[in-house]
């Protein structure tokens, strides 16, 4: 296994010292001794893996260093854009290291939603024609490989990716692990939602723990999954799964169950909501300020008024809530149920350690939705 501080330490003595992406499972320990090392300025947790990329390019403009970007494999696409039109060598030719955690690596067990991508990982970055190696575990093949990769870095003011395989990087617990205050978890939060809503309400529920509650939570309660459309990929879409569902189908109230970092990751999709103004629709996100289901790396999610850009944007009944029974009040509230409404829900950090995962395929939890919306 590699140490995170061994990466880390490589980095800078290879001259990079700005970090700048969007937190993993298979990179979270790096990740969080990035998070708990390097000064304030140097490392960002970007909105989402383009931003990243825009972020390195700024920091090597400013300064000539070569800037490091980290993402899972899913974040490719985010990627793509910026990097083919901003930081390829046929454009402004930008050099940075990007590192990228390899969900779904054929042959070794995954989720769904990770199966096609890890399929296509490398594939994606031959055809941006960014060379790449896939990380050693092994500490002393570390030093020949930054070289090989720096050397083409410099050589090409160009990018350089490595691959990083599930259980690459040692363990590393993040101290600056600050506490999250909050009156409920958010499974609680869910629970409560999921009660208050009558048998017509369809649910849109986003990528990551809050859908594994909610599928727990039916089975808690003898309910079945055919209400619930579990968005297990696709960070940040599903406010616009549920917005589209809720303007074809006006007699129901559709539910969108969001987190904070999924909505700061596609935040424009709130302009497109409040613009359309679907009155049947609620858009609950669960503000816990971090990214749960990575590791508990930081969002800005506490750190800026997401009811001030959902007002702003056009939705017409904007609440807060603290406690369960403010959150009971706003469920059984007339405006909720008449206006588009969108609820920031204050949770905690953190899940159930025995969480455990939908047992039905992605497919058919489509059909089972598309049954019941008929």
């Amino acid at each position: 296994m590699i140490r995170p501080s061994y990466f880390y330490d490589l980095c800078l003595k290879n001259g990079t010292d700005f970090f700048a992406g969007v937190p993993d499972s298979l990179l979270k320990n790096f990740c969080a001794y990035v998070t708990d090392n390097a000064p304030q300025e140097k490392h960002i947790i970007s909105a989402n893996e383009g931003s990243a990329t825009g972020l390195a390019c700024g920091y090597h403009f400013a300064t000539g260093k070569i800037p490091l970007i980290y993402m899972q494999n899913s974040g490719e696409g985010n990627m793509v854009n910026p990097l083919m039109s901003l930081a390829d060598p046929d454009v402004y030719s930008v050099p940075m290291l990007i590192v990228i955690g390899w969900r779904g690596e054929p042959g070794v067990h995954d989720e769904p939603q990770h199966v096609k991508q890890g399929k296509v990982t490398c594939a994606l970055l031959d055809a941006m024609q960014v060379p790449y190696e896939v990380l050693s575990e092994n500490e002393e093949d570390l030093p020949a490989q930054f070289e090989k990769a720096y050397k083409y870095i410099r050589e090409n003011n160009a990018q350089y990716a490595f691959v990083i395989r599930k259980g690459t990087f040692d363990d590393y617990k993040l101290v600056n692990n600050v506490p999250v205050d909050g009156r409920m978890t958010r499974e609680e939060a869910i629970e409560k939602i999921m009660l208050g809503a009558d048998d017509r309400t369809a649910f849109v529920s986003t990528t990551g723990m809050a859908s594994r509650e909610l599928y727990e939570l039916r089975e808690k309660h003898g309910m079945g999954h055919e209400r619930d459309f579990l968005t297990v990929g696709g960070m940040g879409h599903a406010s616009q799964i549920a917005l589209s569902i809720a303007l074809q189908k006006k007699d129901r109230s559709i539910f969108c169950i969001d987190g904070d970092g999924a909505t700061i990751m596609q935040m424009g999709g709130l302009a497109t909501i409040g613009i359309r103004n679907p009155s049947n629709m609620v858009h609950f996100v669960l503000n816990n300020g971090a990214h749960d289901s990575v590791g508990g790396q930081p969002t800005v999610g506490r750190e800026i008024d997401l009811c001030a850009v959902a007002a702003g944007c056009g939705y017409d009944n904007v609440v807060r809530v603290e406690t369960p029974e403010e959150l009971d009040a706003v469920l059984h509230d007339d405006e909720t149920k008449e206006k588009l409404t969108f609820v920031e829900v204050m949770v905690t950090k953190g899940a159930r350690k025995d969480l455990g995962r939908p047992k039905s395929t992605p497919v058919e939890n489509k059909v089972a939705l598309m049954e019941f919306l008929k």
